[in-house]
């Protein structure tokens, strides 16, 4: 028995175990992968199919938000822009996708 045999325990090989099939090693990648769609890329898609559907359904007389927070009605309508009446006699054109939101008749009267 040497001396560094006290220090150190030897090392000796094992017996090489049947390697990890590929099903085992990818598993855990396509589990990541099912959770990262279920939680972000399909509520996403989800959300974009619904505000599609909402500028496709914009005419003249609704009352919405715009991305930037302003609030109007729709006075005309275009293959790519609204005009949206602020106050009276005062109106902008947005792009269409920028109508974030439709509210309910009568809510800026009663605001």
């Amino acid at each position: 028995m040497d001396i560094l045999d006290f220090f150190i325990s030897s090392a000796y090989a094992q017996d090489a175990g049947s390697e990890p099939s590929i099903v085992m090693s990818l598993l855990p990648l396509v589990a990541i992968f099912g959770i990262f769609y279920f939680l972000m890329i399909r509520p996403q898609m989800k959300r974009a199919k619904e505000h599609r559907a909402l500028v496709e359904q914009l005419k003249i007389g609704d009352e919405v938000v715009t991305n930037g927070g302003l609030l109007g009605r729709i006075t005309m309508v275009s293959d790519s822009f609204v005009d949206i009446e602020m106050a009276k006699d005062v109106v902008i054109k947005v792009q269409r996708h920028a109508v974030t939101n439709v509210l309910p008749k009568g809510t800026i009267s009663g605001s």
